[in-house]
């Protein structure tokens, strides 16, 4: 990976501040907007966050495990940290763009790198109808809610309501159910990355939903649209011995 300056960035936890200090004792750093390349200190979390932050300007980042999972991240090493780097292996990531509009009537906008995710905010269970493409593909799914996930995301919340694990680069989407009491047997689809995919909330009133995109939250929806994003594509860094695609592939094998 070519670069001349580097971002150091941290979580705000004790360890990543520390570990931040220490790496700026030894290579030089400049302020993220001014970077070639940026260094993220923390978790998947907090991963998330940096993306977010600076997925505009498309400066690439390599993340260093100080969090939990750590999925997105290599692992932490103070050493042959300029090494590092010039190894590492890109992954381009596809976000999902959501549009969503309120019961008052308002318009949102926000990106997702993991997922889109429907959630009913009362008791009762929410009333939601699919479409993808234009095309009416369920006139009511009765459920506590539902996702569309991108593949870098699939090993997430969406693996979790066991969603099916997709590859990097295989062009695919997976919208799956949350609690579904109805269609009961119904585990959800596997979609072209290029879909269109409308949700419409059935019964706002009396079964309110919120939208979520990775961590903005858009309440009261009545509709919601997902697609993927053109011309902005965020770039991790992995080194080559901890590559993303093989880790999604190993997560499929876990018993």
């Amino acid at each position: 990976m070519d670069f001349k300056t580097i971002a150091i960035v941290s979580d705000n936890h004790e360890d990543a501040v520390g570990a931040r200090k220490i790496l700026v004792d030894r290579y030089d750093d400049v302020a993220p907007d001014e970077a070639d390349l940026i260094v993220a200190l923390g978790g998947d979390g907090f991963m998330l966050t940096t993306l977010h932050k600076y997925m505009g300007k498309g400066t690439p980042i390599f993340g260093m495990n100080l969090g939990s999972v750590g999925f997105l991240m290599n692992e932490f090493g103070e050493d042959g940290l300029l090494e590092r780097l010039q190894r590492a292996e890109p992954i381009v990531l596809h976000p999902l763009q959501m549009r969503a509009r309120t019961s008052d009537g308002e318009e949102h906008a926000a990106l997702a790198i993991n997922e889109v995710s429907l959630l009913r905010e009362l008791r009762l269970a929410a009333k939601i109808r699919i479409k993808v493409d234009g095309v009416n593909r369920m006139d009511e799914l009765i459920c506590d809610g539902v996702m569309i996930s991108t593949p870098a995301g699939s090993t997430a919340y969406n693996l979790s309501v066991y969603g099916p694990i997709l590859p990097l680069g295989a062009g695919l989407l997976a919208l799956t159910p949350i609690s579904a009491f109805r269609p009961r047997r119904w585990r959800g689809a596997v979609l072209p990355q290029k879909s269109l995919i409308t949700f419409e909330v059935l019964d706002p009133g009396l079964r309110p939903v919120s939208a979520v995109a990775d961590f903005t939250e858009v309440r009261n929806v009545v509709e919601v649209e997902v697609r993927e994003t053109n011309g902005i594509r965020p770039t991790l860094l992995f080194d080559p011995e901890h590559n993303l695609e093989e880790r999604i592939l190993k997560e499929q094998f876990q018993p």
